[in-house]
């Protein structure tokens, strides 16, 4: 893999003042509600570009504000071509995590040519971000990618580039936002000997996408367009995609299941899910008090749902096994991993019929819960977090994880830095 500096575009502060306002969650973690808070937040906040409000010509309104953010100053290109380090504060389970990044233009390959994917993707998804790096032409968030420094050449670098004084410096204000009391430092790395010592060491290491395939894939899509506009030369923007490159044993990396709730499970086949359990697991009962259905670390799944005030935990039988259930074509880690036993055990045999709009999915453990308590959703799944490890042992095995099968929290900021294309 090629890693490049590049002459990022960021916020003008003369202009807009205070950072914290005007960045936002990447696209895919917006609900509808939020999407407004921001807007309201502020007028150049860059929900505007990553994730504009739903209308027929959305896309083009996104392109225009860029260019128009560009002409009035709101925007602007960093003088030099840099690699930028992204420290991120954020808590999680009420402790201070600090992940560090680094941000680069990364040369697209195909799968496979040191990139690799971890997770299934949707098409819907790639037609949106495609529509929008159209009308755009640029990248608004980079993709959450991670990278193995067994030698820890890299790590003492950045802790070199972190004791300067960086260019943005932000704390999110207080309110109603899942990023809310999160901080951000950002540093513009240009000097030549740094930023070609971390070309070679980063142009080195495999790389493995963690939260952006949907985008990669785009970039992949959007690269052919371009492309075929054009001559070839190679050397074009669209080349490239922008990454946030974090490494593996980094001690703010953070992975958590997607819980399953599901719906439209018809009666009959709900009265006998748990005798037909069973079959396949050593089912268990567990009261449910403050904060109680966690699941116990030797099951594989638990459902919330099926015994009221109770939390149902299955555990694999010895005598019974479950890889004659899974698809032959897949690895050992896949077939060993709980949303895979969840979703071709439970929800593809056992409980036939259940659509995929009638799945919805959360990190969150007490809305799970009190989807069930007021009857949104009949069944929740439990799961437990995917370690970093299994990500790079399905992506090494050339496999895939089904799709929602890891949430990387927290989520890197759209509007920080801007890749143009």
């Amino acid at each position: 893999m090629e890693f490049s500096p590049f002459r990022g575009i960021r916020y003008n502060q003369r202009v807009v003042g205070d950072l914290a306002p005007v960045i936002c969650r990447p696209y895919d973690v917006i609900t509808p509600e939020q999407q407004r808070l921001y807007y309201k937040k502020s007028d150049y906040n860059a929900i505007r570009l990553e994730f504009p409000e739903p209308t027929t010509d959305r896309y083009e309104r996104a392109g225009l504000t860029f260019q128009q953010w560009l002409k009035q100053g709101v925007l602007e290109y960093d003088s030099a071509c840099a690699f930028y380090l992204h420290e991120h504060q954020f808590k999680y389970s009420g402790k201070k995590m600090v992940r560090r990044g680094v941000v680069a233009r990364v040369r697209l390959e195909p799968w496979g040519s040191g990139i690799f994917p971890h997770e299934e993707t949707s098409s819907k998804a790639k037609s949106d971000r495609l529509q929008l790096m159209r009308a755009c032409r640029a990248n608004f968030s980079p993709l959450f990618c991670l990278y193995q420094d067994s030698e820890q050449k890299i790590a003492p670098t950045l802790y070199r580039v972190a004791q300067e004084k960086p260019v943005i410096s932000l704390r999110a204000e207080r309110g109603n936002f899942p990023d809310s009391d999160e901080a951000h430092s950002l540093w513009a790395v240009t000097d030549p000997e740094i930023k070609g010592e971390l070309s070679e060491l980063l142009s080195s290491q495999p790389i493995y996408i963690a939260d952006g395939h949907h985008r990669y894939e785009t970039a992949l899509t959007y690269r052919q367009e371009r492309t075929e506009e054009q001559s070839p030369t190679g050397k074009g923007a669209f080349n490239y995609v922008m990454m946030e490159l974090v490494e593996f044993s980094d001690p703010g990396l953070v992975v958590l299941p997607l819980q399953r709730l599901v719906r439209g499970i018809l009666p009959s086949r709900l009265m006998s899910l748990r005798d037909r359990l069973k079959d396949f697991f050593t089912v268990e009962s567990v009261a449910i008090r403050t904060g109680s259905w966690h699941l116990p670390v030797d099951s594989c799944l638990g459902i919330l749902g099926l015994q009221p005030g109770s939390l149902v935990v299955l555990k694999k039988r010895q005598d019974v096994s479950l890889e004659a259930m899974m698809p032959g074509n897949r690895s050992q880690v896949y077939r060993e991993f709980g949303v895979s036993i969840l979703n071709h055990i439970v929800l593809d045999s056992i409980l036939s019929g259940v659509k995929d709009t009638e799945i919805a999915y959360t990190v969150d453990l007490e809305e799970a819960h009190q989807q069930i308590r007021e009857g949104q959703y009949q069944l929740a799944f439990l799961l437990h977090p995917p370690q970093p490890g299994m990500v790079k042992a399905v992506a090494d095995a050339q496999d895939r994880m089904p799709r929602k099968s890891t949430y990387f929290s927290s989520k890197l900021p759209a509007g920080l830095v801007i890749n143009p294309l």
